[in-house]
């Protein structure tokens, strides 16, 4: 297999232009979060497989150029060291946070019909700013996703009266009906590649397997494994699946997926805002339910796509110039 050739001024060639394009998507993706990443990051997010060598060369080229900086060990398309003082003190306190969260998380697996729970958002990223939050992925059993649902959030408005809501974002909830998910685009492969497992293996495992497209995203990215074995069921989730696992459980369901869905429509429709002064909205089907607070995915493919028109106008520049030098 011919190696590529890192970008090298007018060295450069078409193999390198697709590699140094890889790089600097990665870090265009992150850069919208003013995230800089590590070497092995890098890699991981990736949308190709790189050589050792390969990628040494290329970020050693990107820096002398100055098309990327390198500061404390991270790489970023900005040229300010604050930022990688910003993403170390996050790192501190996602590692804290992320012993609570495997905690609260186990806690959140004993209520009936929930079947796997991960952590996602920021701090499956292994990052935690001062107000941080922990969110939640939730796969429930088909057709009681609703019920799983109303359980926890009438549980977390309990939370609001010690103030310790935040650590209780339950964000997005799909059910066993609805693996595979709809969004198949680099926000919700990153999303998925870095989910935490905490609790329901085999469920959680079945997911990925479901969701394998996102391989062809981000195919060097190992996907997260649980660390902690699952805590046996609790007496009151068994008798709770018991009494609603039947026809009246259907009925139940459905009644708390239509007065949920209404009720966020009304939320919407007056431009109800959440304590962080965002626009709250929340996308539900019968099988899945998700937070979309401001648009936020919409709002970061915009940008990432922004970016990566001006990564590909740079490329196309860069690829005139060698062609021109070769005439």
């Amino acid at each position: 297999m011919k190696q590529a050739v890192a970008y090298s001024g007018p060295g450069l060639v078409q193999e390198g232009i697709i590699a140094r394009e890889s790089v600097l998507k990665a870090l265009a993706y992150f850069d919208i979060f003013h995230y800089p990443l590590t070497k092995e990051e890098i890699v991981s997010f990736l949308n190709r497989h790189s050589a050792k060598n390969e990628l040494d060369a290329l970020l050693a080229n990107l820096v002398a150029d100055k098309i990327i900086f390198l500061h404390n060990g991270v790489y970023s398309l900005q040229d300010n060291p604050l930022l990688s003082y910003r993403r170390y003190q996050g790192n501190r306190r996602a590692e804290t946070m992320l012993l609570k969260a495997q905690r609260i998380g186990s806690f959140l697996y004993q209520f009936p019909f929930v079947r796997a729970v991960g952590v996602s958002g920021s701090l499956s990223k292994n990052y935690a700013d001062e107000k941080a939050d922990i969110d939640f992925f939730i796969i429930t059993k088909a057709n009681r996703l609703w019920i799983a649902r109303t359980l926890m959030h009438l549980f977390k408005k309990l939370t609001f009266l010690t103030g310790r809501q935040r650590l209780y974002c339950m964000n997005y909830y799909i059910d066993e009906e609805a693996l595979q998910l709809a969004d198949q685009n680099i926000f919700t492969a990153i999303e998925l590649k870095t989910v935490v497992p905490v609790a329901g293996e085999e469920t959680m495992n079945a997911f990925f397997k479901r969701n394998s497209w996102a391989d062809t995203w981000l195919p060097a990215c190992p996907q997260r494994q649980q660390k902690e074995k699952d805590t046996k069921p609790g007496l009151l989730k068994k008798w709770m699946e018991g009494l609603f696992n039947n026809k009246v459980g259907d009925k139940i369901d459905d009644v708390f997926f239509r007065l949920t869905s209404t009720r966020w429509k009304r939320k919407e429709r007056s431009g109800k805002r959440n304590e962080k002064g965002i626009r709250m909205g929340l996308v539900t089907d019968k099988h899945f339910a998700k937070s979309n607070p401001g648009d936020f995915q919409e709002k970061v493919l915009s940008l990432y796509r922004q970016r990566v028109d001006a990564i590909s106008i740079l490329s196309t520049a860069a690829e005139l110039t060698v062609s021109s030098s070769t005439l």
